[in-house]
Protein backbone atom coordinates (compact mmCIF):
# COMPACT_ATOMS: atom_id res chain seq x y z
CA UNK A 1 0.00 0.00 0.00
CA UNK A 2 1.06 3.56 -0.77
CA UNK A 3 1.00 4.36 2.72
CA UNK A 4 3.03 2.13 3.96
CA UNK A 5 6.80 2.25 4.50
CA UNK A 6 9.63 0.16 6.02
CA UNK A 7 9.72 -3.74 6.50
CA UNK A 8 11.78 -4.26 10.16
CA UNK A 9 10.87 -0.53 11.55
CA UNK A 10 6.75 0.00 9.69
CA UNK A 11 4.69 2.72 9.68
CA UNK A 12 1.45 3.70 7.90
CA UNK A 13 -0.12 6.86 7.81
CA UNK A 14 -3.73 8.30 7.79
CA UNK A 15 -5.72 11.00 7.20
CA UNK A 16 -5.78 14.46 5.09
CA UNK A 17 -4.91 18.00 5.92
CA UNK A 18 -8.50 18.89 6.72
CA UNK A 19 -9.55 15.73 7.49
CA UNK A 20 -10.41 15.73 11.85
CA UNK A 21 -7.11 14.21 12.52
CA UNK A 22 -4.13 12.49 11.18
CA UNK A 23 -1.91 10.07 12.49
CA UNK A 24 0.57 6.91 12.34
CA UNK A 25 0.93 3.37 13.40
CA UNK A 26 4.31 2.04 13.75
CA UNK A 27 5.11 -1.69 14.15
CA UNK A 28 8.62 -3.01 14.95
CA UNK A 29 9.63 -1.19 18.53
CA UNK A 30 10.06 -3.67 20.93
CA UNK A 31 8.67 -3.66 24.49
CA UNK A 32 10.89 -1.92 26.68
CA UNK A 33 11.78 1.36 25.17
CA UNK A 34 11.04 4.44 27.14
CA UNK A 35 9.63 6.69 24.23
CA UNK A 36 11.45 9.97 23.81
CA UNK A 37 8.67 12.30 23.37
CA UNK A 38 11.03 15.47 24.39
CA UNK A 39 12.85 14.31 21.26
CA UNK A 40 9.30 14.21 19.52
CA UNK A 41 8.36 17.31 20.70
CA UNK A 42 11.15 19.49 19.67
CA UNK A 43 11.11 17.68 15.73
CA UNK A 44 7.32 18.29 15.58
CA UNK A 45 8.11 22.26 16.22
CA UNK A 46 10.94 22.75 13.80
CA UNK A 47 8.64 21.39 11.39
CA UNK A 48 5.46 23.15 12.37
CA UNK A 49 3.71 25.33 10.70
CA UNK A 50 2.97 29.40 11.27
CA UNK A 51 5.76 29.96 13.86
CA UNK A 52 7.82 32.49 11.30
CA UNK A 53 7.75 34.98 8.17
CA UNK A 54 8.73 32.80 5.88
CA UNK A 55 6.00 29.92 6.55
CA UNK A 56 2.51 29.51 5.91
CA UNK A 57 0.42 31.48 8.40
CA UNK A 58 -1.65 28.05 9.12
CA UNK A 59 -1.40 28.05 13.40
CA UNK A 60 -1.20 24.13 14.03
CA UNK A 61 0.19 23.79 16.94
CA UNK A 62 0.94 19.92 16.18
CA UNK A 63 0.30 18.32 19.40
CA UNK A 64 0.30 14.64 19.25
CA UNK A 65 -0.86 11.93 21.30
CA UNK A 66 0.02 8.40 21.55
CA UNK A 67 -2.90 6.10 22.02
CA UNK A 68 -1.79 2.66 21.91
CA UNK A 69 1.51 0.83 22.50
CA UNK A 70 2.76 1.82 25.77
CA UNK A 71 1.91 1.72 29.11
CA UNK A 72 3.65 5.06 31.76
CA UNK A 73 5.62 6.19 28.47
CA UNK A 74 6.86 2.29 27.84
CA UNK A 75 6.62 0.40 24.61
CA UNK A 76 4.78 -2.92 25.37
CA UNK A 77 5.44 -4.98 22.35
CA UNK A 78 2.10 -3.32 20.72
CA UNK A 79 1.92 -1.48 17.55
CA UNK A 80 2.19 2.31 18.90
CA UNK A 81 -0.77 4.46 17.65
CA UNK A 82 -0.11 8.50 17.41
CA UNK A 83 -2.82 11.11 16.22
CA UNK A 84 -2.50 14.50 15.28
CA UNK A 85 -6.18 16.74 15.22
CA UNK A 86 -6.44 19.20 12.58
CA UNK A 87 -7.77 22.72 13.92
CA UNK A 88 -7.08 25.34 12.29
CA UNK A 89 -8.83 24.44 9.05
CA UNK A 90 -9.94 26.95 6.34
CA UNK A 91 -11.56 24.38 3.70
CA UNK A 92 -13.61 27.28 2.15
CA UNK A 93 -10.61 28.89 0.55
CA UNK A 94 -10.68 25.44 -1.89
CA UNK A 95 -13.84 25.47 -3.01
CA UNK A 96 -13.10 26.70 -6.32
CA UNK A 97 -10.48 24.29 -6.74
CA UNK A 98 -12.80 21.73 -6.89
CA UNK A 99 -13.32 22.69 -10.49
CA UNK A 100 -10.28 24.48 -11.23
CA UNK A 101 -6.62 22.09 -10.58
CA UNK A 102 -3.80 24.35 -9.29
CA UNK A 103 -1.27 23.75 -12.05
CA UNK A 104 1.72 21.69 -10.58
CA UNK A 105 -0.32 20.23 -7.99
CA UNK A 106 -1.91 16.82 -7.61
CA UNK A 107 -5.38 18.03 -8.44
CA UNK A 108 -6.00 16.95 -11.52
CA UNK A 109 -4.91 13.49 -11.76
CA UNK A 110 -6.17 12.65 -8.16
CA UNK A 111 -9.59 13.75 -9.74
CA UNK A 112 -9.06 11.39 -12.17
CA UNK A 113 -8.12 8.67 -9.82
CA UNK A 114 -10.82 8.69 -7.50
CA UNK A 115 -13.45 9.37 -10.22
CA UNK A 116 -14.00 13.21 -8.48
CA UNK A 117 -13.62 11.81 -4.89
CA UNK A 118 -10.43 13.40 -3.92
CA UNK A 119 -10.01 15.52 -0.97
CA UNK A 120 -8.89 18.97 -2.59
CA UNK A 121 -9.17 20.61 1.09
CA UNK A 122 -5.20 21.36 1.80
CA UNK A 123 -4.53 18.20 -0.99
CA UNK A 124 -6.00 16.27 1.10
CA UNK A 125 -3.44 13.25 1.65
CA UNK A 126 -1.09 14.54 -0.77
CA UNK A 127 -0.31 17.51 1.36
CA UNK A 128 2.93 18.20 3.09
CA UNK A 129 0.85 18.21 6.10
CA UNK A 130 0.79 14.31 5.99
CA UNK A 131 5.29 15.19 7.16
CA UNK A 132 3.76 15.62 10.59
CA UNK A 133 3.13 12.27 11.54
CA UNK A 134 6.06 11.03 9.85
CA UNK A 135 7.88 13.26 11.97
CA UNK A 136 6.88 11.47 15.17
CA UNK A 137 7.68 8.08 13.37
CA UNK A 138 11.42 9.38 12.32
CA UNK A 139 11.99 10.75 15.82
CA UNK A 140 11.11 7.35 17.62
CA UNK A 141 13.92 6.33 14.55
CA UNK A 142 16.12 9.16 15.28
CA UNK A 143 16.06 8.29 18.83
CA UNK A 144 17.17 4.62 18.40
CA UNK A 145 19.68 5.60 15.96
CA UNK A 146 21.53 7.87 18.30
CA UNK A 147 21.56 4.64 20.80
CA UNK A 148 24.18 3.15 18.39
CA UNK A 149 26.07 6.46 17.57
CA UNK A 150 24.16 6.89 14.32
CA UNK A 151 23.45 10.63 14.07
CA UNK A 152 21.22 12.23 10.90
CA UNK A 153 20.90 15.88 10.09
CA UNK A 154 20.12 18.25 7.51
CA UNK A 155 20.50 21.87 6.53
CA UNK A 156 19.21 24.24 3.61
CA UNK A 157 21.91 23.82 0.91
CA UNK A 158 20.21 26.62 -1.45
CA UNK A 159 17.12 28.91 -1.75
CA UNK A 160 17.08 30.10 -4.93
CA UNK A 161 20.13 31.92 -5.54
CA UNK A 162 21.14 31.59 -2.42
CA UNK A 163 24.03 29.30 -1.33
CA UNK A 164 25.25 27.80 2.01
CA UNK A 165 28.91 27.33 2.52
CA UNK A 166 30.77 23.77 1.40
CA UNK A 167 31.73 21.46 3.99
CA UNK A 168 33.76 17.87 4.69
CA UNK A 169 31.51 16.00 6.67
CA UNK A 170 33.60 13.82 8.02
CA UNK A 171 35.96 16.81 9.54
CA UNK A 172 33.65 18.59 10.44
CA UNK A 173 32.48 20.14 14.40
CA UNK A 174 29.59 17.92 15.58
CA UNK A 175 28.93 20.54 17.50
CA UNK A 176 28.21 22.98 14.29
CA UNK A 177 25.94 20.50 13.02
CA UNK A 178 23.78 20.01 16.09
CA UNK A 179 22.96 23.45 15.79
CA UNK A 180 21.38 23.01 12.94
CA UNK A 181 18.75 20.95 14.79
CA UNK A 182 17.78 24.31 16.59
CA UNK A 183 17.20 26.39 13.58
CA UNK A 184 14.13 27.28 11.77
CA UNK A 185 16.22 27.82 8.48
CA UNK A 186 19.39 25.73 9.38
CA UNK A 187 22.32 27.00 7.73
CA UNK A 188 25.92 26.37 8.36
CA UNK A 189 26.54 30.07 7.15
CA UNK A 190 24.51 33.04 9.05
CA UNK A 191 25.02 35.34 5.76
CA UNK A 192 24.06 32.35 3.38
CA UNK A 193 20.93 32.13 5.69
CA UNK A 194 20.48 35.83 5.38
CA UNK A 195 20.88 35.55 1.51
CA UNK A 196 17.79 32.78 1.77
CA UNK A 197 15.44 34.91 4.17
CA UNK A 198 15.57 37.56 1.60
CA UNK A 199 15.18 35.36 -1.46
CA UNK A 200 11.69 33.72 0.27
CA UNK A 201 10.38 37.12 1.41
CA UNK A 202 11.05 38.60 -1.93
CA UNK A 203 8.64 36.29 -3.38
CA UNK A 204 5.99 36.23 -0.65
CA UNK A 205 6.14 40.01 -1.30
CA UNK A 206 5.02 38.94 -5.25
CA UNK A 207 2.91 36.19 -4.60
CA UNK A 208 5.16 33.78 -5.49
CA UNK A 209 7.14 30.99 -3.99
CA UNK A 210 11.02 29.26 -4.37
CA UNK A 211 12.57 26.46 -4.16
CA UNK A 212 16.04 25.09 -3.10
CA UNK A 213 18.05 22.09 -2.14
CA UNK A 214 18.59 20.12 1.11
CA UNK A 215 21.23 18.33 1.90
CA UNK A 216 21.05 15.35 4.51
CA UNK A 217 24.02 13.50 6.36
CA UNK A 218 24.36 10.28 7.98
CA UNK A 219 27.19 10.29 10.13
CA UNK A 220 28.72 6.76 12.32
CA UNK A 221 27.51 4.32 9.81
CA UNK A 222 28.87 1.17 9.76
CA UNK A 223 30.14 -0.26 6.70
CA UNK A 224 28.40 -2.93 4.81
CA UNK A 225 25.02 -2.59 5.54
CA UNK A 226 22.62 -2.52 2.71
CA UNK A 227 22.20 -5.07 -0.42
CA UNK A 228 23.49 -4.63 -4.14
CA UNK A 229 20.67 -4.07 -6.71
CA UNK A 230 17.16 -3.53 -6.32
CA UNK A 231 17.55 -2.95 -2.05
CA UNK A 232 20.45 -0.23 -1.83
CA UNK A 233 21.60 1.65 0.26
CA UNK A 234 20.55 4.60 -2.68
CA UNK A 235 16.66 2.52 -3.52
CA UNK A 236 15.76 2.55 0.11
CA UNK A 237 16.87 6.21 0.62
CA UNK A 238 15.69 7.40 -2.75
CA UNK A 239 11.97 5.79 -1.49
CA UNK A 240 11.92 7.56 1.63
CA UNK A 241 13.07 11.11 0.19
CA UNK A 242 10.28 10.66 -2.25
CA UNK A 243 7.50 9.98 0.32
CA UNK A 244 7.97 13.81 0.89
CA UNK A 245 6.05 16.34 -1.21
CA UNK A 246 7.33 18.44 -3.46
CA UNK A 247 10.51 16.35 -4.00
CA UNK A 248 11.99 16.10 -7.61
CA UNK A 249 15.07 14.37 -7.23
CA UNK A 250 18.47 12.93 -5.70
CA UNK A 251 22.50 13.15 -5.79
CA UNK A 252 24.40 11.14 -3.84
CA UNK A 253 27.99 12.15 -2.72
CA UNK A 254 29.88 13.81 -6.07
CA UNK A 255 26.13 13.18 -7.98
CA UNK A 256 25.55 14.94 -11.36
CA UNK A 257 29.45 16.56 -11.12
CA UNK A 258 30.35 13.35 -11.72
CA UNK A 259 29.46 13.22 -15.61
CA UNK A 260 32.06 16.52 -15.67
CA UNK A 261 34.87 14.20 -13.98
CA UNK A 262 37.52 11.22 -14.60
CA UNK A 263 37.72 8.50 -12.68
CA UNK A 264 41.09 9.71 -11.17
CA UNK A 265 39.08 12.63 -9.44
CA UNK A 266 36.63 10.82 -9.02
CA UNK A 267 38.03 7.76 -7.23
CA UNK A 268 37.87 8.04 -3.26
CA UNK A 269 41.54 6.26 -2.32
CA UNK A 270 41.21 4.36 0.67
CA UNK A 271 43.81 4.85 3.90
CA UNK A 272 44.02 3.05 7.66
CA UNK A 273 42.88 5.63 10.26
CA UNK A 274 44.49 3.17 12.92
CA UNK A 275 42.59 0.29 12.54
CA UNK A 276 39.53 1.80 10.77
CA UNK A 277 39.45 2.11 7.11
CA UNK A 278 38.12 5.47 5.47
CA UNK A 279 38.56 7.76 2.26
CA UNK A 280 40.59 10.26 1.61
CA UNK A 281 37.46 12.24 -0.63
CA UNK A 282 34.03 10.64 0.00
CA UNK A 283 32.86 11.62 -4.30
CA UNK A 284 30.75 8.03 -3.05
CA UNK A 285 28.47 9.81 -0.48
CA UNK A 286 29.23 6.54 1.70
CA UNK A 287 27.84 4.23 -0.78
CA UNK A 288 29.44 2.07 -2.64
CA UNK A 289 28.03 -1.17 -4.92
CA UNK A 290 24.61 0.15 -3.07
CA UNK A 291 26.79 -0.57 0.20
CA UNK A 292 27.42 1.54 3.24
CA UNK A 293 31.41 2.30 3.62
CA UNK A 294 31.22 3.91 6.90
CA UNK A 295 32.25 7.37 5.42
CA UNK A 296 29.70 9.81 6.42
CA UNK A 297 26.37 8.96 3.82
CA UNK A 298 25.58 12.63 1.57
CA UNK A 299 22.79 13.24 -0.47
CA UNK A 300 21.34 15.94 -1.72
CA UNK A 301 17.55 17.12 -2.72
CA UNK A 302 15.85 19.77 -4.72
CA UNK A 303 12.94 20.59 -3.52
CA UNK A 304 10.31 22.37 -5.61
CA UNK A 305 8.56 25.95 -5.65
CA UNK A 306 5.42 25.54 -3.65
CA UNK A 307 2.74 25.13 -6.25
CA UNK A 308 0.18 27.31 -4.55
CA UNK A 309 0.99 30.45 -5.29
CA UNK A 310 -0.96 34.26 -5.60
CA UNK A 311 -0.64 35.19 -8.98
CA UNK A 312 -2.98 34.60 -11.40
CA UNK A 313 -2.56 31.21 -13.22
CA UNK A 314 -4.20 29.44 -16.11
CA UNK A 315 -5.77 26.22 -15.71
CA UNK A 316 -9.37 24.79 -16.82
CA UNK A 317 -12.65 24.37 -15.46
CA UNK A 318 -13.47 20.58 -15.36
CA UNK A 319 -17.37 21.62 -14.68
CA UNK A 320 -17.33 23.08 -18.49
CA UNK A 321 -14.38 21.75 -20.21
CA UNK A 322 -12.53 24.77 -21.27
CA UNK A 323 -10.10 27.35 -20.49
CA UNK A 324 -9.95 29.29 -17.48
CA UNK A 325 -7.66 30.96 -15.06
CA UNK A 326 -7.45 30.81 -11.35
CA UNK A 327 -6.54 33.21 -8.46
CA UNK A 328 -5.70 30.28 -5.22
CA UNK A 329 -6.78 31.78 -1.78
CA UNK A 330 -5.79 30.00 1.12
CA UNK A 331 -2.43 30.16 3.14
CA UNK A 332 0.90 28.63 1.27
CA UNK A 333 4.64 28.69 2.18
CA UNK A 334 6.46 31.12 -0.21
CA UNK A 335 9.12 28.05 0.50
CA UNK A 336 8.36 25.08 1.49
CA UNK A 337 12.59 24.28 1.74
CA UNK A 338 13.39 25.03 5.46
CA UNK A 339 10.06 22.90 6.80
CA UNK A 340 10.58 19.65 3.96
CA UNK A 341 14.40 19.80 5.39
CA UNK A 342 13.08 18.17 9.11
CA UNK A 343 10.90 16.00 7.05
CA UNK A 344 13.76 14.31 4.72
CA UNK A 345 15.67 14.25 7.38
CA UNK A 346 12.70 12.19 9.71
CA UNK A 347 12.05 9.50 6.72
CA UNK A 348 16.23 9.64 6.02
CA UNK A 349 15.95 8.00 10.14
CA UNK A 350 13.29 5.65 9.25
CA UNK A 351 15.02 4.19 6.20
CA UNK A 352 18.43 4.01 8.30
CA UNK A 353 16.65 2.42 11.00
CA UNK A 354 15.38 -0.06 8.88
CA UNK A 355 18.24 -1.08 6.91
CA UNK A 356 19.96 -1.17 10.15
CA UNK A 357 17.81 -3.65 11.97
CA UNK A 358 17.83 -5.50 8.51
CA UNK A 359 21.36 -5.84 8.56
CA UNK A 360 21.77 -7.30 12.04
CA UNK A 361 19.92 -10.05 11.30
CA UNK A 362 22.29 -10.96 8.56
CA UNK A 363 25.29 -10.97 11.20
Amino acid sequence: MSYDMGKNYKLTLFGQSHSQSIGVVIDGIQAGYEINYDLIRRNMYRRRPGKNKYSTPRKELDEFKIVSGEVDGVTCGAPICAIIENKDKKSKDYDDIRDKPRPSHSDYPAYVKYQGHNDIRGGGQFSGRMTAPMVIAGSIAEDLLQQRNVRVFSRVKQIGQAHDVEVDYSTIDLDRLEKLKNDDLPTLDDQAKAAMQEEILKVKEEEDSIGGIVEVVVLNMPVGYGQPRFHSVESQLASAIFSVPAVKGIEFGSGFKAAEMRGSEHNDPYYYDGDQVKTKTNNHGGVIGGLTSSMPIVFRVPVKPTSSIGKVQDTISLKNKTNTQLKIEGRHDPSIVPRAAVALEMVTAIAILDLLIEGDKER
